[in-house]
């Protein structure tokens, strides 16, 4: 049984603090009420809440959450009611920060919240685009076919990251290494042809790219705890300025214009929102409802503003194509093909194909990209190293011909 936390009053009105252990905050009451108080706040304890909490707390991954959602739904499915089928969870469930996660929603569900509303109150967990179908489903009756779609959606996002991860993490490791050797070179093997070139430097006829290599080598040994301070000040500062609404729009804006990346943000993006509306509109949740779900779920506030501003124009007898299309963001053959399945009334079912459709286009823009990234960096490296060789075989020559 889960711990709670409580501030209560007694008859005489003093406080009292403490923590007792209750399957819920009902029993928890009824069991302050027998001891003669008054509760005031009762509570999940923290460490029950967080899972362990703090820095160490273990994190939920999408697979773990996959599988609790289609765990729920067979149990559910089976007629498990739902305070048993999230006991069950809870007991099965490996991750310390998940088992404490369904503890409190299953004891918030015990006192009459609905799941969806318990859920929402783990944003660290749960994000807002599962809570919303949730909602819907059980506003809807078919809660165990949302749960179900939401596991194989979650899987879908797991194994495309995978991917991503896959074919980025050689382009990644070969930059990391670059990066290594070239510093490497730069501090500790340029400044050792500092004595070799100090007496034409004294004359005045050190080659400028000589003279530019050794003033850079001087100055990252002098000051390389600076720039590393300045790295760590600027990343806590971008990454301050990202969370904010016109730093998230900014970046949100930028990320689907960039050269080569572009298109693959934006693909991502629209495949994710052409599934999970097509998701929720064969579970039968109306259009303008469905809408206003799945616009956040591009993970885009650009996009999403976009989506929104459709949904407008739907509200006022408009078809769902053409506000998309005059938004600018959504491809002309993914326009056409819900153009056409609005006309035959299978949007649902297309919008799903749409979606496989980007995926794929997504993987070959992705594959391009990766076969493109690494000549090019492998070039830029090249060119790094050649103008360091080069800074510090120039003065050899000119020494070589003046001796000559």
């Amino acid at each position: 049984m889960p711990d709670f936390t409580y501030e209560a009053l007694a008859r005489t009105g003093t406080k009292s603090n403490g923590t007792l252990t209750a399957n819920s905050e009902r029993e928890a009451a009824l069991i302050l009420d027998g001891r003669g108080l008054f509760p005031v706040k009762i509570y999940l304890a923290r460490n029950q809440a967080a899972g362990g909490g703090g820095w160490f707390q273990k994190k939920v991954s999408g697979r773990q959450l996959a599988t609790m959602y289609s765990q729920l739904a067979d149990l559910l499915n089976a007629g498990v009611p739902l305070l048993r089928s999230l006991e069950l969870l809870e007991r099965q469930s490996s991750n310390p920060t998940l088992q404490a996660v369904v503890r409190d929603v299953r004891a918030k569900v015990a006192d009459g919240t609905g799941l969806a509303q318990a859920m929402g109150q783990h944003p660290h967990v749960f994000n807002d685009l599962a809570v919303s179908m949730i909602r819907a489903g059980q506003e809807g009756g078919f809660l165990e076919d949302v749960l179900k779609r939401i596991a194989s959606f979650v899987e879908h996002q797991e194994d495309l990251k995978a991917k991503v991860i896959g074919a980025l993490a050689y382009p990644v490791f070969l930059a990391a290494a670059g990066f290594l050797v070239l510093n490497v070179l730069v501090i500790f093997f340029v400044p050792k042809f500092a004595k070799i070139f100090d007496k034409l430097r004294e004359k005045g006829e050190l080659p400028v790219l000589t003279t530019y290599l050794m003033n850079f080598s001087e100055f990252l040994q002098t000051y390389w705890w600076g720039l590393l301070i300045a790295g760590f000040g600027a990343i806590i500062l971008f990454r301050r300025w990202a969370r904010s609404p016109d730093g998230r729009l900014t970046i949100d804006r930028t990320k689907i214009r960039l050269p080569m990346l572009g298109p693959i943000f934006l693909s991502l993006a629209l495949s994710r929102f052409c599934r999970i509306l097509g998701t929720m509109l064969h579970n039968g949740i109306p259009i303008l409802k469905a809408l206003h779900i799945a616009k956040d779920s591009t993970g885009n506030r650009v996009l999403s503003a976009a989506i929104a501003k459709s949904a407008e124009n739907v509200t006022a007898g408009q078809k769902l194509a053409d506000p998309l299309r005059r938004s600018g963001y959504f491809p002309a053959d993914v326009v056409e093909m819900i153009t056409i399945a609005e006309e035959a009334n299978s949007l649902e079912t297309v919008l799903v194909s749409v979606a496989d459709s980007l995926d794929k286009r997504t993987a070959r823009n992705l594959d391009l990209m990766v076969k493109l990234l690494e000549p090019v960096m492998l070039l830029v490296m090249a060119a790094v190293t050649l103008l360091i060789v080069a800074g510090l075989l120039l003065p050899v020559f000119k020494m070589g011909s003046a001796v000559s």
